[in-house]
């Protein structure tokens, strides 16, 4: 086990060409908030996906488009504020990255200062057979998760 500042160091040397602070893999990720009891998960896969593939325990779930039609959520960053003060350290996390990534560069510019994504997502990449959980992500690492 790492630091969490070792872990926060190495996330911002991952960050490559983004704002927000930092990119984690899902084992770092569930470092931090075993280390940092004020740090944050955030959630922002749809409802649908969460019924559908899993949850995390103890995650802050708002929605960052809404399925079927993926239309933004306009209320996200009103959301996040009500739920999450701007001093906290905020990860996070969607199916693959790529939502969590647009969710962390839109509450660092809102000023969130501690802000996160997890690359990987809860599910991972998709493998030859187009399959996701089998190659990374949240739960390929067997980190706690529910139906």
């Amino acid at each position: 086990m790492s630091s969490l500042s070792a872990i926060l160091a190495q996330a911002a040397a991952n960050k490559g060409a983004v704002e927000y602070e930092g990119a984690l893999t899902p084992e770092q990720a569930w470092e931090v908030l075993q280390k940092a009891p004020h740090a944050k998960l955030v959630d922002v896969r749809s409802r649908q996906e969460l019924d559908l593939v899993g949850y995390i325990p103890n995650a802050i779930h708002i929605e960052w488009a809404f399925y079927p039609d993926w239309k933004p959520n306009p209320d996200f960053l009103a959301q996040l504020q009500m739920q999450i003060d701007k001093e906290s350290l905020v990860m996070f996390i969607c199916r693959t990255g790529g939502r969590s990534n647009n969710a962390a560069n839109a509450a660092h510019k809102v000023g969130y200062n501690e802000t996160y994504n997890v690359l990987q997502g809860f599910e991972g990449e998709a493998d030859a057979n187009k399959q996701r959980g089998n190659i990374n992500g949240w739960k390929k690492a067997e980190l706690p998760w529910s139906n």
